[in-house]
């Protein structure tokens, strides 16, 4: 008899004979890609050499701006000949790709200027051009805000830029950052479609599936970057609150391929604060309408941690698979809501893209969860934290025991597990042994009764959000 161990959805663990009682155990191989952004304005407080490139497979370079005229600011946000170097030098040293990015927030006006007839070509020219000087593997494009209104420029300029990419010795990558949503008053599917149509010309599709929400007439408060919207309702509109399963369903109805995707993970949150015609007085909680709107702005983990966090404000919000903290001051509109990513979060979004069968997951961005005085290991957390969700089951184990087999297997404190057996691996059909398993941070064992006396039998661990 044998059994063989598979690890998440996709990526095998181990082989094991369990006739011989014998275990083979392996470090499990990523089965998803992890692009990291890494500004140039870091680069002096987060060295590359203090990157975890066992985490990260792309790291994307933030980044040169367009001008209008098809040349490029590159020092806007300090990317820098040193600076390139270094961090070229480094992911290579790791046998990992890095990539420049050309944009970024409040870019729209300068690709729409770089993109016409006129200037596209020299503008495709400038930057692979920089790119190629550089050594970076290839280039990665943020064009925001991205309106329906410029999409015929967007993908005359993609479609010449992949070909100029394709014509390196070594053909050079091309990823790009998605809204998770349309642009305000363009139709709902409009950038679905657009995406679908040019998916075979990019490597990889990243989602921005954070800022999906604010202080906005008719809103409520709600969370940066939630995996689901449980349901909720804006109340001014009758529609679902944002959410990543919500922008991912939405790609994938359009025809984009799953595997072309990556989900975002933000390395901030937004701290809301005040407001009135709530029920406790300023923004405290999700889900809460005003009277007087509250203000938010953006506040990196660092500083979530640093200055506000506190274990007995800490909430999970089960419906949204969201992590946020509420500072409530009876009596007071100065209250504080604040929507982050944490440990849990990340793990749960690693479960999430393996589990829709997505191609990976990306950072904004490296230097926002960077702790440098603290000690080596525990300087980026939530950088660990997907590690350890990548790495997990880590050892597997099977024994007989009588006429039952167990299973054993590493498991992470957040995380939930569901294992799957079958009997004939050609006939691709799956039973679920158990589910909602939840995971301790130690080895977890599970019996399958009566499985020895199987000629063969073989396993699957998912780890569901």
């Amino acid at each position: 008899m044998h059994a063989v161990l598979h690890g998440f959805s996709r990526a095998t663990v181990a082989t094991l004979a369990a006739c011989a009682f014998c275990c083979l155990a392996t470090v499990a191989q990523a089965d998803l890609w992890t692009t990291a952004y890494y500004p140039g304005y870091r680069q002096s407080y987060l060295p590359p050499s203090a990157i975890d490139f066992s985490v990260v497979t792309h790291i994307i370079h933030f980044s040169v701006i367009p001008n209008a005229d098809g040349s490029l600011n590159t020092g806007a946000n300090g990317i820098a000949p040193a600076y390139s170097a270094s961090l070229v030098s480094a992911a290579h040293a790791a046998g990992r790709k890095a990539l420049i990015c050309v944009g970024g927030a409040s870019s729209g006006t300068g690709f729409q200027g770089a993109t016409t007839s006129v200037n596209r070509t020299a503008f495709i020219n400038n930057l692979t051009n920089f790119m190629a000087v550089y050594g970076y593997d290839g280039l990665d494009l943020d064009w925001e805000p991205l309106p329906a209104s410029d999409f015929n420029q967007f993908t005359n300029f993609v479609k010449g830029l992949r070909s100029a990419l394709n014509g390196f010795a070594t053909p050079k990558l091309l990823t790009v950052a998605a809204g998770a949503y349309p642009s305000y008053g363009d139709p709902p599917a409009s950038e679905y479609a657009m995406f679908a149509t040019l998916q075979t010309q990019f490597d990889q599709i990243s989602v921005m599936t954070y800022d999906l929400s604010g202080p906005y007439p008719g809103w409520v408060t709600w969370f940066n970057s939630p995996l689901y919207d449980g349901g909720y309702r804006i109340p001014s509109t009758g529609n679902l609150v944002p959410s990543v399963d919500g922008a991912v369903n939405h790609f994938l109805a359009n025809g984009v391929a799953a595997a072309k995707l990556a989900i975002g993970i933000a390395f901030y949150g937004d701290l809301w604060s005040g407001g009135g015609g709530t029920s406790t007085g300023g923004a405290a909680l999700p889900r809460q309408s005003w009277t007087n709107a509250p203000t938010m702005t953006q506040v990196a983990y660092f500083d979530i941690i640093g200055s506000h966090y506190q274990s007995n404000l800490y909430h999970w919000d089960t419906n949204a698979q969201a992590a946020y903290l509420s500072i409530d001051n009876p009596g007071s509109a100065n209250d504080q809501f604040i929507s982050y990513d944490d440990s849990h979060t990340c793990q749960a979004k690693v479960s999430y893209a393996r589990n829709h069968f997505l191609g990976g997951v990306m950072i904004w961005e490296l230097g926002e969860a960077y702790f440098p005085s603290q000690p080596a290991g525990q300087r980026d957390p939530l950088l660990q934290a997907i590690k350890q969700a990548l790495a997990t089951p880590r050892l597997t184990a099977i024994q007989r025991s009588s006429q039952d087999i167990l299973l054993s297997f590493t498991t992470l404190p957040l995380a939930s597990y569901r294992v799957l057996s079958t009997t004939n691996l050609g006939a691709h059909v799956w039973n679920t042994l158990t589910s909602g398993v939840p995971g301790s941070g130690s080895a977890l064992q599970l019996t399958d009764p009566g499985a020895a006396s199987l000629p063969q039998r073989f396993y699957r661990v998912q780890t569901p959000p």
